[in-house]
């Protein structure tokens, strides 16, 4: 039976002026919205008692499994405004599907793909005011956090008998507030992401925690972020902290590393390669070595590198540095002329500038 999300409305709302305030300025992730979207899973009764309540605290035993057992996944996805007002998201579908993959990885129940587009279209419903305009040349638009994580307060390594799903909201700005820029990326040769067999395919907070040795590293040495390369050999270029990789060649390939298992299928990942043949290139997923990385660099053969999720969309990627050496940066100021055309292409799609040809977008409200 289909969850309904029945509204409560939040007593203590922000007032118009506070909300028009963090619309005008809202950075990323820095405020959230009125409600929430909730719903209960327990092994006996399946999932039920989904509502849109006020957003607040969580409250947890002290031993919830998820705070000893890390037992939870989470999804990112954007609603956004339209010229005329209504407000679509970008291939929910996709978020729901791998959310299902996770909750399968991560031993948690699986979300049925009607129930979670329901709880977005519930909760920006109720808080629509919040999606920000986004006139042309506009990035604003409404973060959306799914996330599920075991609530049931036991100590014992299995899979929860009780577990919470959850749907926050943040207006967001472009992601980088001084503009776009290449960003410079250091390779992380002593720690990995992920590895074989493991949950670097899942979208856990797991994987982001272990990200962050190597960011902070590459910090170190003066860069934005890390890239990671396979746990096993240190060898193939895997992905970001949170971002897959693209490779433009002079022969118009464009390349990406093939799923293995440990990377992230990200859905900005798999929009890229579909739009990359309507741009007259030849997308193709394969193992792509650190060293072609510097060599294709240095040869001319790679003529320019970007990053792409859903938060940040496509960043182009300028510098590579690791321990002994650099490579020049392929980006220039902004960004290469592929990168930029994709980069226009999805947040034309996205807001609702050009034809959705390919029936990506949703309307929540």
């Amino acid at each position: 039976m289909a969850l309904s999300f029945e509204l409560s409305a939040n007593p203590n709302p922000a007032s118009e002026a506070e909300r028009s305030a963090i619309l005008e300025n809202p950075g990323f992730g820095k405020h959230f919205t009125d409600h929430m979207a909730v719903a209960t899973w327990t092994k006996d009764a399946g999932w039920h008692d989904g509502r849109v309540t006020a957003y607040g605290p969580i409250s947890l035993m002290p031993s919830a499994a998820v705070l000893h057992y890390a037992q939870e996944i989470f999804e990112g996805l954007k609603a956004y405004r339209h010229a005329d007002g209504s407000i679509w998201s970008f291939r929910p579908e996709a978020n729901a599907q791998r959310m299902a993959r996770s909750a399968a990885r991560l031993a948690l129940p699986v979300l049925p793909e009607e129930d979670f587009i329901a709880s977005l279209r519930a909760l920006v419903t109720a808080d629509q005011a919040w999606v920000p305009e986004a006139p042309d040349g506009s990035e604003k638009s409404l973060y959306l956090r799914p996330f599920m994580y075991a609530s049931e307060a036991f100590l014992g390594v299995r899979p929860a008998n009780e577990v919470t799903f959850s749907v926050i909201a943040s207006p967001a700005g472009a992601y980088f507030s001084g503009g776009l820029k290449p960003v410079t990326l250091w390779i992380s040769q002593h720690y990995a992401r992920a590895g074989a067999g493991g949950t670097g395919a899942a979208k856990c907070g797991g994987n982001y925690a272990s990200s962050l040795a190597g960011q902070l590293e590459g910090i170190e040495h003066g860069c934005d972020q890390a890239v990671f390369l396979d746990a096993a050999t240190q060898t193939f270029i895997e992905e970001l902290g949170g971002m897959n990789l693209f490779f433009v060649t002079k022969d118009n390939r464009l390349l990406t590393p093939e799923l293995t298992g440990s990377i992230l299928e990200g859905v900005t990942r798999s929009s890229i390669l579909d739009l990359g043949k309507e741009l007259g290139l030849d997308p193709q997923e394969q193992r792509i070595e650190i060293e072609q990385w510097k060599d294709g660099v240095a040869s001319g053969e790679i003529v320019e590198i970007f990053a792409c999720g859903t938060a940040a969309v496509v960043t182009p990627v300028g510098e590579l540095r690791w321990e002994g050496g650099s490579t020049p940066s392929t980006a220039g100021a902004a960004g290469g002329e592929i990168t930029n055309a994709i980069r226009s292409r999805l947040l034309d799609i996205q807001y609702g500038r050009v034809e959705d040809t390919h029936g990506w977008l949703t309307q929540l409200a």
